[in-house]
């Protein structure tokens, strides 16, 4: 029964060495059936190599009024950011 089904987010890796990226959400009774429903659902052509599902119950997110206090420590760290190394130009994906 459909009433039972949950609500997943689904994530797709697009070729080996990216990331996942979230491309959508669909409701599936199960695990099984939500990674089923999303590789007939979002790659249809052949667009990725690994999915991922997460029920949306299970995905928490940060407050965006705490954006400030979560963020801002790690502002004045110069050194987490990747600004002082130049990338060679044969290279895709970091």
């Amino acid at each position: 029964m459909t009433e039972d089904w949950v609500l997943y987010e689904v994530f797709i890796r697009a070729r080996a060495g990216l990331e996942h990226k979230h491309v959508g959400s669909l409701h599936a009774a199960d695990a099984r059936m939500a990674i089923e429903h999303a590789r007939d659902i979002y790659t249809r052509r052949q667009e990725g190599v690994s999915i991922w599902v997460v029920r949306s119950n299970d995905i928490h997110a940060a407050d965006p009024a705490e954006a400030a206090a979560l963020f801002d420590p790690a502002g004045d760290k110069i050194y987490r950011h990747p600004t002082f190394y130049s990338i060679p130009e044969e290279v895709k994906n970091i």
